[in-house]
């Protein structure tokens, strides 16, 4: 799960990404405001931690600008400016969650994987289909009950598939999701990450679209 993140202290940035890369998530880190909108119109986040106080654009100013644009990524507004007026606004603004400064790191995760979770229509932690079940907090896969063991990678690819299940998700989709900044991407990955996710699950659950990209099959194939 790609998050982009905005926040121009060094040591707290530093910590955050660290913290999140090590709970699952891969991290993008920006350090102002405007730097912060351009990623957001640019790229499909899962979602944005944003602080308010950032250079050169103000948080505020951010959420303004790409609601406006019609940016549809959920953003949790992580802040020192703790009143209820604050609050309020961020909410207004265009937030979608509003956390006061210091904040737990596997809170902060539980949150964004609450918003990305609600952005997909899924009222449920656990992502299910067919006979598989995914536990994005313990990072865990069961098919029919018994445990499957992935990779990082293969984690993430099913869940981005799962988390968009009857939908086509093109390879460059994929490849956004999954991979940050930094992060040496070979032509084929997308392609051995399916192939052994395939190996691994059961015949059928991942479909390829011809020209397109990959498809999960939400429920069992008829006879």
């Amino acid at each position: 799960m790609r998050i982009l993140l905005a926040e121009d202290d060094p040591l707290l940035g530093d910590g955050l990404r660290a913290g999140l890369r090590q709970l699952g998530f891969q991290v993008d880190w920006v350090r102002d405001g405007e730097a912060a909108e351009r990623e957001m119109r640019a790229q499909a986040y899962a979602a944005a931690v944003l602080d308010l106080g950032l250079p050169r654009k103000d948080g505020m100013a951010v959420l303004a600008s790409i609601r406006a644009a019609r940016v549809t990524t959920p953003v949790l507004v992580l802040t020192a400016r703790d009143t209820v007026p604050d609050r309020i606004r961020g909410l207004d603004s265009g937030a979608d969650d509003y956390v006061v400064k210091p904040v737990d790191l596997n809170e902060l995760a539980a949150r964004l994987r609450a918003l990305v979770r609600r952005a997909h229509g899924k009222p449920q932690e656990n992502l299910n289909a067919q006979d598989i079940e995914l536990d994005p907090a313990a990072r865990s896969v069961t098919q029919a009950g018994s445990p499957v063991t992935l990779s990082t990678r293969e984690f993430d690819l099913l869940h981005a598939l799962m988390l968009a299940a009857g939908r086509v998700l093109s390879r460059e989709q994929l490849e956004q999701q999954l991979y940050s900044w930094g992060q040496e991407v070979e032509s084929n990955a997308i392609e051995v990450h399916i192939h052994n996710l395939r190996r691994k699950l059961r015949p059928g659950l991942i479909h390829t679209v011809r020209g397109v990209g990959y498809m999960l099959q939400r429920d069992t194939p008829a006879p």
